[in-house]
């Protein structure tokens, strides 16, 4: 296709480029009460994949690839799982901390700003602490995020939930149209273009086969993955239907901000192309990462109404509800892992225990949440709060809250 100045780590380098997906588009269509299995397979897979493909795109940055060996690739594995384990402890330490902060110094429960400033700060923190690390920032912030989500926030007032939840999403709105801005413009940069204005069918071949890469290689894992998942499910509501699994492969198609930034990162030198294979490959990504917005972004809502009618999400909503409602035995464990509701020790005492190996490797799923619903409970949020263990201060918002 007329590149030949590229090499193994640029290749390598591009799988990870192209790895992170951007499901926006298909969780803006996706009620989470009505599908909420399909709603978090998305969402999780969206989240965990870019934080993935910016740590292996790390780890690939990181390690001489021209003399490759056993010894390098399993250097590199080892790599990529330390940077991939640290930075997740480090996300769960850094919530850990915030939450046990706010929970023992009651300074900030009698000011708002106080307590969104420094959930805002400890957030921010383990973001810093990442890159001073040199770990993956986005994954260390993804579980710095849960962990605060299940005891940070039930550890502030409620004036303190309300204005955090508002100013994060604005927040979030502000760097999401930022971002689309920054691609928009940079689309029109004349200098990468002009690199490619003599050849432009090659930028165009290489677009194409990266459509094509990424249409075929998402299949390849999807459905087969969703197969064998479907084979460890004894539950018809727990399996993977192939109209979700269809759903599932079209949300990873898209390509966003972070397939972008890191295309930039490995192509260019400050900004600055220097090379017309490295300008090829820069554009070659914004026309994927638009035409995958656009195009496959418009076909989203359509083919979501198509292939899950509302007839057939009220069903799913009414199944997933008979399991939520239910005591809280084995079908209960089908609800989030991080769920917030709290069990009382009678309710505990009545989940199911194994009492053997076999019923641990019969029954995985209800085992670990039975396991940590008990550890949690017990050990986790008398000391890091959470849900109904948090103790009322004095003159403080809840207090007088519950006065009135």
């Amino acid at each position: 296709m007329g590149i030949h100045s590229l090499e193994l780590e640029d290749y390598l380098a591009i799988g990870a480029i192209f790895a992170a997906t951007d499901s926006v588009c298909t969780l803006q269509v996706l009620n989470q009460d009505e599908t909420p299995l399909l709603y978090s397979l998305v969402f999780g897979e969206g989240v965990v994949n870019d934080a993935t493909s910016v740590v292996l795109f790390n780890a690939i940055k990181s390690f001489d690839l021209n003399h490759i060996d056993s010894g390098v690739a399993l250097q590199f594995l080892a790599n990529f799982l330390y940077l991939f384990i640290a930075s997740t402890m480090l996300g769960v330490l850094t919530g850990l901390l915030s939450a046990y902060i706010i929970k023992k110094l009651y300074i900030g429960r009698h000011s708002t700003d106080r307590e969104v400033a420094l959930m805002m700060l400890m957030a921010y923190l383990s973001y810093m602490l990442a890159e001073l690390c040199y770990l993956s920032g986005i994954l260390t912030v993804f579980f710095c995020g849960i962990v605060m989500s299940h005891y940070t926030w039930h550890n502030v007032t409620e004036s303190s939930r309300t204005t955090t939840k508002h100013s994060f999403a604005t927040l979030s709105f502000v760097a999401e149209t930022f971002i689309f801005l920054y691609v928009g413009m940079d689309a029109l940069d004349i200098e990468k273009w002009r690199f490619v204005s003599d050849s432009p069918g090659t930028s165009i071949a290489v677009s194409s086969v990266l459509l094509g890469l990424i249409l075929t290689g998402r299949a390849a894992f999807i459905f087969p993955l969703s197969f064998l998942s479907n084979l460890t499910k004894k539950s018809p509501n727990e399996k993977i239907s192939f109209r979700q699994q269809v759903i599932i492969w079209w949300a990873g198609l898209m390509r966003g901000a972070v397939s972008i930034a890191l295309a930039y990162n490995q192509f260019t030198m400050s900004g600055y192309t220097q090379q017309r294979s490295s300008a090829v490959m820069i554009t070659s990504t914004i026309t994927v990462v638009l035409v995958s917005t656009v195009v496959f972004g418009m076909m989203t809502k359509p083919l979501i109404r198509f292939l899950l009618p509302h007839s057939k999400r009220k069903n799913s909503m009414q199944n997933m509800n008979d399991h939520v409602t239910c005591s809280p035995t084995k079908s209960s464990m089908n609800v989030p892992f991080l769920e917030n509701s709290v069990y009382s020790e009678a309710d505990i005492d009545e989940l199911q225990r194994p009492s053997s190996l076999r019923d641990l490797l019969s029954t995985p799923t209800h085992t670990v949440h039975c396991l940590w619903r008990k550890f949690d409970n017990g050990f986790m949020r008398p000391v890091f709060g959470g849900r109904g263990f948090v103790p009322i201060v004095p003159t403080s918002p809840i207090q007088t809250n519950n006065l009135l």
